[in-house]
């Protein structure tokens, strides 16, 4: 199972960067008026991997961090994502 971290580890930096991507250009596309993405591409994002990428762009692009779903829901889907990350480092 150890030739698998390789692709494990390359899926985690992906996601988790294309969350922290997603955030920056949903701020860019706010500020211009411009259509936007959808909340739920940005919560599938993080769900599928991507919570702690897409919990610091929310942070360092100031984006979304007054709405009560994203002040709560990405800390949640960080603590499920760590845990699930976890459970798959020691399972395999």
């Amino acid at each position: 199972m150890k030739e698998l971290f390789p692709w494990f580890a390359a899926y985690a930096l992906a996601v988790n960067l294309t969350g922290f991507v997603l955030m920056g250009l949903d701020k860019i596309f706010a500020r211009n008026n411009a259509r936007r993405i959808r909340e739920r591409t940005l919560f599938l994002c993080a769900f599928l991997g991507g919570a702690l990428g897409t919990f610091f762009g929310m942070y360092a692009f100031r984006h979304k961090t007054q709405k009560s779903a994203f002040r709560l829901g990405m800390p949640a889907l960080v603590v499920l994502n760590l845990a699930l990350f976890a459970a798959a480092w020691f399972w395999f």
